[in-house]
């Protein structure tokens, strides 16, 4: 029993000698630079889009460039927009090379959609993490009229639910 203590207690003592923190950062830098060597990598030029202030009904456009500044072809198999007011026209399923650029067209639909927006698009692509996100953002002034009939659909609602009680 006292042979099984004394072993535990070295065994501990020779585990604490070395510093966790080194080897996190060595085989953290390690693994990040063989993940660079082998896959494709997303680089766009910016990664936010600001629209300023447009008005309800306006369908607006950006265009974002990327580059695979990776070592493989990238390949975007899947792009998608968080509401259906955002749609991407992307490069689907095309290899794009190591070094080379394309672009993706965002459109954003403000029908209905007033004051702060803010959207994503998500690409599923075969880069390291599997997925890249861009956003766009925008202030719709609302429409007046549509603004009025989202009114009275609100206070129809608040009637029928004070009726209820």
């Amino acid at each position: 029993m006292r042979f099984i203590i004394v072993f535990c207690t070295v065994l501990l003592a020779a585990s604490c000698n070395t510093s966790p923190s080194k080897k996190v950062k060595s085989t953290d830098s390690t693994s990040e630079v063989a993940v660079n060597d082998t896959v494709a990598v997303m680089t766009f030029d910016k990664v936010e889009h600001d629209f300023g202030t447009i008005s309800e009904g306006d369908v607006v456009e950006t265009t974002f460039t990327f580059t695979n500044t990776g070592s493989r072809d990238l390949l975007i198999l899947n792009a998608r927009g968080s509401c259906g007011c955002t749609v991407p026209d992307y490069p689907k399923n095309t290899p794009i090379a190591p070094g080379d650029s394309a672009d993706v067209q965002v459109k954003f639909d403000s029908n209905n959609k007033p004051n702060n927006n803010n959207r994503t698009v998500t690409f599923t692509t075969n880069t390291a993490n599997g997925r890249e996100v861009i956003r766009i953002k925008t202030f719709v002034t609302p429409d007046p009229v549509k603004e009025k009939q989202r009114e009275e659909r609100r206070q129809a609602m608040l009637d029928r639910q004070n009726q209820n009680k």
